[in-house]
């Protein structure tokens, strides 16, 4: 064999643990047809992040309006975008650095399997003893008519200017997200929703907060509406003050909508409009439509049949050892159906995992609890068991802590912050649902005491730096040890 193992995809699914594999004397090869480091690293978490942050300062800025604030915050996007273009650009380069730093092999080009132990590559063609998928996910973009003129997250991050007005079909992790960074940019959004609720995997009284925040900045919400159709019209120019539907921004179910199903919801002019008309008859108009109706399994073309091996949009089912139903071929990462969330967290959970399992020193998976962090204006977290279930069980109790309303002066005048802790009949912590500035951190705070089983009288034990969103968060949890 040419290989130990080999990689199909570069990203934190395979190189976490590949390095581990070298170090222990196996020969590794990383196949990746794009940039080294796969989508967090080029085209997603990492540009999200860096496109999120002046938003985020705006937004805190803001809280001091009339008690301190002078002048206005805003932030330059062109300026923005050629930094984060210029941060970006040598991510790749830095990890094949890094690669070569490791001794791991590289070949570039898409990977197909030709059979169980024989991957090709281009007009080149490897063997190896086993075979690790990694090749994430890929947007959703739906079969309709007009879908060439629907652009994906990749596109959104890396656009030299904002739109005036953009449509977003979804309301996930990407549809929100962008929806918070539009809203604070002063621009204005549609949101369509096929389903009742944004966000369904956080907690739906924090959703709603963030929803109430973002129509208040000319972000307007539609649910239960489906997209028929994208038409484009160049020179359009919408002209119909007496519209019933003209103004919607409070809109949260498009009622008036499907009363006056004829009616265009702008009236704005634009060089180059964009019409999604929906199932119910109503259409909306704007210069910039984006898919975000979430991600499915990129293992298209891989030579999935010549091996035996099926797929769902959710990903190749795999067994407690990541193992596929070909046992030396296994998958990582977002590719791997394992009924949790789609993490990069995750990823590098598996990969670790998988250097352990393909050494021999692995017994099944073990996930911790995992925290989840929507990057929404205020953020939300959830981590452990979530309040929806807590709610209707017997065996949970869930406590309200409002603590930026007690130590707004602490928290930068944040004073919404807010966690719902869930405990147990022996109030251990198993649970917690954040809607916060950072939320992420106080998410992490809960993460480490739920996974470490830290108990409510350790932590009154303990002395915390202050003032900090963690230690006045961690302080008012004394009143559930004490009953008060």
């Amino acid at each position: 064999m040419d290989y130990d193992v080999i990689y199909i995809g570069s990203g934190n699914a395979a190189w976490q643990g590949g390095r581990f594999l070298r170090k222990a004397g196996l020969k590794i090869l990383i196949i990746e047809e794009s940039l080294f480091g796969g989508a967090c690293a080029n085209r997603g978490c990492n540009s999200k992040a860096l496109l999120d942050a002046p938003y985020e300062i705006k937004a805190l800025a803001d809280n001091f309006e009339g008690v301190g604030k002078s002048g206005n915050f805003e932030v330059n996007w062109p300026d923005l975008m050629k930094f984060k273009q210029q941060r970006i650009s040598g991510m790749s380069k830095f990890l094949d650095g890094k690669f070569k730093e490791y001794d791991l092999d590289v070949a570039h080009g898409k990977g197909i399997l030709v059979d169980e132990h024989t991957v090709k590559v281009g007009d080149d063609t490897f063997t190896t003893d086993k075979i690790v998928i990694c090749t994430g996910l890929k947007p959703v973009i739906p079969d309709i008519k007009g879908k060439e003129y629907l652009h994906d997250s990749t596109d959104f991050l890396d656009i030299a200017e904002l739109p005036k007005h953009t449509i977003i079909i979804g309301a996930g992790f990407v549809g929100m997200e962008f929806a918070s960074i539009i809203a604070e940019a002063g621009l204005e959004a549609d949101v369509i929703i096929r389903g009742n609720m944004a966000l369904k995997y956080f907690h739906q009284p924090y959703v709603q907060n963030v929803i109430e925040i973002l129509k208040k900045k000319n972000i307007r919400f539609h649910f239960n509406q489906t997209v028929k159709e994208i038409i484009k019209d160049n020179n359009v120019i919408i002209d119909d003050p007496e519209s019933k539907v003209s103004n919607v921004e409070n809109s949260m179910n498009s009622d008036e909508l499907l009363r006056d199903p004829q009616a265009k919801i702008n009236n704005k002019a634009y060089e180059n409009a964009f019409t999604v008309n929906l199932d119910s008859g109503c259409s909306i108009t704007g210069d910039y439509v984006i898919a975000a109706m979430g991600r499915e399994a990129n293992v298209e073309d891989i030579g999935l049949e010549n091996v035996g091996l099926t797929y769902t949009k959710k990903g190749i089912k795999v067994n407690g050892h990541l193992q596929t139903a070909v046992s030396n071929i296994y998958a990582s990462g977002d590719v791997a159906d394992v009924g949790i969330a789609k993490l990069v967290t995750v990823a590098i959970h598996h990969s670790k995992y998988l250097a352990k399992e393909l050494l021999g020193k692995a017994d099944e998976i073990t996930y911790p609890v995992i925290p989840a962090v929507a990057y929404t204006i205020p953020r939300i977290a959830t981590v452990g068991v979530p309040a929806y279930i807590a709610e209707e069980s017997d065996d949970y109790d869930v406590h309200t802590i409002r603590y930026g309303n007690s130590y707004s002066l602490e928290l930068k005048n944040d004073r919404t912050a807010e966690a719902k802790v869930i405990v147990d009949k022996d109030l251990n912590i198993v649970g917690a649902e954040i809607y916060a500035a950072d939320a992420e951190n106080v998410a992490n705070m809960f993460t480490f005491i739920i996974n470490k089983k830290i108990t409510l009288k350790d932590l009154d034990e303990m002395i915390y730096a202050f003032p900090s969103s963690s230690s006045v968060c961690l302080y008012k949890l004394h009143n559930i040890h004490y009953k008060l």
